[in-house]
């Protein structure tokens, strides 16, 4: 076979494949895997970047993918598997980005690195309602007259409910309608991240220089700066400098800057001096217009009976409301059309949230056969990414949805230190606000523990 009936020939596969195993699976073990060549007595030799790879192929795929082959052809008589070098493997993918083949059907989005903006957070994909409508307006005076009206401008409400969306919107805005000033975001961890190996590294003046040069700063989560007593100082004198200067302030928060614990009296003053508003739980209608918007921007059209139902079923976030519409929208796109209600009913079933009475155990076993690897690699001392992110699930959910401590979780994880835990739990945490992947497959996994 030449190149591009190998590449076709894989590609048939790893659809069959992705039938038949989780998102998180496949993502996981089939997206630097290929065919390498077929020779002539029926042999399908398959390319894997390591020798753990080889091995879990062996033992987890090896019959599936035998069974998907000799479907296709009798001729297709065993499967070898080669570890083949990461040059060969770009080569790979430059060849299917020239031919474009394995096109994701959905827009992929990156983070401006100059700015740390999300470009798919703006104002056009934000849908208004009566429980952000003040929000809302707050913003757009914002930007009218920045560093004037509303500064600084103070968001806070439950997590999920599209803070870091409106935060980021004007984030983005304001960056079409002042080209030539500078914005920055980043969360509060970030930020006192910075601080710390500013001081550690002795370049305390440039960390000060790096954040006043901005027009309008950003803080997302301000409320992990609880206990954080330096980096609370150095927040309050950088708000100082920006603020007499007349450069914009926003902070997001979950509660609002009164109600954050062991925060300086003086940085709650800072903090409440200008506009607090706070985004409440959305309503029915708000929770339709925003399955409407999000599955048009997909390109499917849901019918009035199937909006109704998600809306009414999915009380919570909108980040888990958004789950399930991504969730539908997977589906639609598998099949060429849009679900009904019987349908979407089934894949609701997935968005239930678990029971609190279960063993750490059995949260390790679910995310473990989740995502296709075996349960002692999580207890294990290895940095390997197939098994990092995995861990990392795993404390969050303990977290988030059991309320385990962090001492805790460390301990029953192969005695790590709570300090990992907490840092596992904040980067998951961070990172389910723009992967819609990982929202999908972290609502799966509690499915799967109810």
């Amino acid at each position: 076979m030449d190149k591009r009936n190998l590449q076709e020939l894989w590609e048939h596969v790893l659809t069959q494949v992705e039938l038949s195993i989780s998102p998180a699976n496949f993502n996981t073990w089939f997206c630097n895997s290929f065919i390498v060549k077929v020779t002539e007595d029926g042999v399908v030799h398959i390319g894997v970047p390591s020798q753990f790879f080889k091995d879990w192929y062996m033992k987890k795929f090896h019959t599936l993918l035998l069974k998907i082959l000799r479907d296709i052809s009798y001729e297709f008589r065993n499967i070898e598997y080669a570890i083949v070098k990461d040059e060969r493997r770009k080569v790979l993918k430059e060849t299917k980005k020239v031919s474009g083949a394995m096109e994701l059907p959905l827009n992929e989005f990156y983070i401006n690195k100059s700015d740390n903006l999300n470009p798919r957070y703006t104002f056009d994909t934000f849908v208004v309602g009566s429980f952000n409508e003040l929000a809302y307006t707050a913003a757009q005076a914002a930007l009218k007259r920045p560093g004037i009206t509303y500064n600084p401008l103070f968001i806070y409400g439950d997590t999920g409910r599209g803070k870091t969306h409106l935060i980021q919107a004007i984030g983005n805005q304001f960056k079409k309608q002042f080209n030539s000033q500078k914005v920055f975001y980043l969360t509060s961890e970030k930020f006192a991240i910075d601080y710390t190996d500013s001081v550690q590294a002795g370049t305390a003046n440039r960390f000060k220089d790096k954040y006043r040069q901005y027009d309008l700063l950003i803080m997302d989560d301000v409320q992990f700066l609880s206990k954080k007593e330096k980096t609370q100082e150095e927040l309050f004198h950088l708000f100082n400098a920006l603020y007499d200067t007349n450069k914009q302030i926003i902070f997001s928060s979950d509660r609002s800057p009164v109600a954050i614990p062991d925060i300086a009296e003086r940085l709650k003053g800072r903090l409440a001096s200008g506009m607090t508003v706070d985004i409440s739980e959305p309503d029915t209608e708000s929770r339709m217009a925003i399955i409407q918007k999000k599955a048009a921007l997909h390109g499917f059209m849901l019918s009035n009976d199937v909006v109704e139902y998600v809306a009414t079923s999915i009380t919570g976030s909108i980040r888990e409301l958004e789950g399930m519409i991504n969730n539908i929208v997977c589906h639609a796109q598998a099949k060429g059309y849009a679900p009904d209600i019987a349908e979407v009913r089934q894949s609701l079933r997935s968005f239930t949230r678990p029971q609190k009475t279960i063993s750490i155990k059995n949260v390790v076993d679910k995310v473990a056969e989740f995502y296709g690897i075996d349960e002692e690699s999580i207890y294990e001392k290895t940095r390997r990414r197939e098994v990092v992110r995995p861990r990392q699930v795993i404390m969050y959910l303990l977290r988030e949805d059991f309320n385990i401590s962090y001492p805790t979780i460390g301990s029953k994880l192969g005695g790590r230190d709570h300090t990992t835990v907490i840092h596992s739990c904040e980067k998951i945490k961070r990172e389910i606000v723009g992967d819609a992947d990982l929202s999908k497959d972290i609502q799966s996994i509690r499915a799967l523990l109810v």
